[in-house]
């Protein structure tokens, strides 16, 4: 019997649509496998009704059939589906590296990175990187298609959630096919800065790089109250402030010393909006880890 911790994730992170993501230091899943003859999924914790407990539609029960492993598989639930913080992930990523422990298959986690992101499109229809990487290597990532960079970093963040949900299909939908060259070359330009400010762990760039004219632009729509949360955070001290993956949730990287009231201006601009919130006042953090063998 094999227990996994793995943290949440927040992708895009405005300016790196796809290609960006980050461990949150909380919430996170819970994962315990044991050897069987074949795989079963069992789910408990925050919004565990809404997961599917047919292994062949759960993101763990495909890892586990990618890695020839079938095993008892129980999934307590941190990371509420549908969050925008990489609920899907999470449990992937957890099973992966508990799984490869349990068989003692052997695989770096940058392997698993791969087998990960293949229960991902159990979900998505597409085996996406950008959430399993950092909730299987913590720190910040970049995916590209044959490779992953992982800087470590504790930039300050919180992470607030929305009672809503945003459909991950509505969310890409709205995205324009294409974009000016001067929006190109902004994007372009935050992204750098972004990833600089994540190799100085400096909040401030990494707060300039948050900036997106496109995708954050064009789903901020689908969150009820967003212009307003994002202003009462810039407003509080935070530095940048980006729609969470598909969202609805939004994150918000500040200094340490305004973390507090930048959650309760996110909480109190949700609630204007008569949206209720839960605000997670964390930081980049570490990737999945065993927690009990």
């Amino acid at each position: 019997m094999v227990t996994v911790r793995a943290p949440a994730s927040s992708a895009n992170l405005g300016s790196g649509f796809d290609v960006f993501g980050l461990a949150l230091g909380r919430p996170a899943d819970v994962v315990r496998v044991e050897r069987a003859e074949r795989t079963t999924i069992e789910a408990t914790g925050v919004g565990s009704r809404y997961v599917p407990e047919d292994p062949t539609e759960n993101t763990a029960g495909v890892v586990a059939e990618e890695l020839g492993t079938p095993a008892r598989i129980r999934i307590d639930k941190g990371v509420r589906p549908s969050s925008g913080l990489g609920s899907s992930a999470a449990s992937a990523a957890a099973a992966a590296v508990a799984l490869n422990e349990c068989y003692d298959c052997g695989l770096t986690d940058r392997e698993l990175v791969r087998v990960a992101a293949e229960g991902e499109a159990a979900v998505s229809g597409e085996a996406h990187a950008d959430n399993v990487a950092p909730a299987i290597l913590g720190g910040f990532t970049v995916v590209t298609d044959d490779d992953v960079t992982q800087i470590d970093a504790s930039v300050p963040l919180v992470a607030c959630l929305p009672e809503t949900v945003v459909s991950t299909r509505d969310a890409r939908q709205v995205i324009p096919d294409s974009v000016s060259r001067a929006d190109h070359v902004r994007t372009v330009g935050d992204a750098a800065t972004l990833t600089a400010g994540m190799a100085r762990d400096d909040p401030a760039v990494v707060g300039r790089g948050l900036r997106d004219g496109a995708v954050t632009e064009s789903r901020a729509s689908l969150v009820d109250g967003y212009d307003a949360v994002r202003e009462a955070a810039l407003d509080a001290g935070a530095t940048g402030v980006a729609i969470s993956g598909a969202g609805p949730s939004v994150l918000a990287v500040c200094r340490e010393d305004v973390r507090r009231a930048v959650a309760g201006a996110m909480l109190d601009a949700f609630a204007e909006a008569d949206v209720d919130a839960r605000a997670y006042q964390t930081a980049i953090g570490k990737g999945a880890t065993v927690v009990e063998r």
